[in-house]
């Protein structure tokens, strides 16, 4: 019994394989082979037919007929969307990180300087950084709080006293572009002659001093009277992050650096109590 169970599984056993027509029982064709060769064609088969579809599908716009499967059109959104959503990131991280330095330089804490900064992202599990980034939202809510609590009469005031302060001129050059809030341009661009010396307007703090793919080399101020001044554009910075600083001292060289610069000049912003202000109103250029 077992032998016959032996000789029925053997795969080498020959099969011979007739075709004929039903009514004269005429042979049309006929072959030999065995079970072995027959296994084989069908594997081969399966597999061609599957490497087949895969190609067609992966391969040619029939992929596209699949219900689900993104097309052109909506990679290209969703790589778009992508690029903004890290754009406004970074724009919102780089917030985060000045207002950061701001509150450390008023309690008497060393500045977090830019390029530790980077290293720190590497460890994301840095209990600074997860500190610096988890204040976003509350600080984001105090902002549009406080900006809710302002009013004109309180704006009058504010601005009455910086009538006194004397501004030093941070270049000389001539105004290419003045200030005008409404529409979207809430500084001022000074075209001035290639590496003339960028001076601080007044006494401060440097709060931020490094490279941004926009503004290139930028620097930022703090000064009293919650005062804050920015200079953009530069060919090169003078002073770094915790740097002290007075009135009339060289911090920057005028260039034309970064992706949003049309000339040699100086893109300056005077921003007081969280707002910008018109730099000319107080300065004389």
């Amino acid at each position: 019994m077992f032998k016959r169970l032996k000789n029925k599984f053997r795969i080498r056993k020959n099969w011979r394989i007739t075709v004929r027509e039903i009514e004269t029982t005429s042979e049309v064709f006929s072959f030999t082979t065995t079970k072995g060769i027959l296994i084989t064609l069908f594997v081969v088969a399966a597999l061609l037919l599957v490497a087949a579809t895969y190609l067609i599908t992966a391969h040619t716009a029939v992929r596209y007929l699949i219900p689900g499967y993104p097309n052109k059109e909506t990679r290209a959104i969703q790589e778009a969307n992508q690029r903004r959503i890290d754009s406004l990131e970074n724009e919102v991280s780089l917030w985060a990180f000045q207002v950061n330095n701001i509150q450390r330089i008023v309690t008497g804490r060393e500045p977090i300087d830019m390029d530790s900064l980077r290293v720190m992202q590497k460890d994301s599990t840095s209990s600074l950084y997860r500190q610096l980034y988890a204040q976003k939202d509350s600080i984001l809510r105090n902002e549009v709080v406080n900006e809710e609590t302002f009013n004109i009469s309180s704006r009058d005031r504010n601005i009455e006293q910086l009538e006194g302060i004397h501004f030093f001129t941070p270049v000389k050059g001539i105004i290419t572009q003045s200030y005008n809030a409404a529409i979207g341009h809430p500084y001022i661009d000074i075209a001035a002659t290639e590496d003339e010396i960028v001076y601080s307007v007044l006494d401060g703090t440097v709060i931020s001093a490094g490279w941004n793919d926009d503004t290139g080399y930028t620097i930022q101020i703090q000064h009293n009277n919650n005062l804050v001044s920015i200079y953009k554009h530069n060919s090169r910075l003078l002073k770094k992050t915790g740097d002290r600083v007075s009135a009339g001292t060289p911090i920057a060289v005028v260039g034309d650096t970064g992706n949003l610069s049309y000339g040699i000049h100086l893109h300056f912003e005077l921003w007081h109590n969280g707002e910008t202000i018109d730099p000319t109103a107080y300065i004389k250029f």
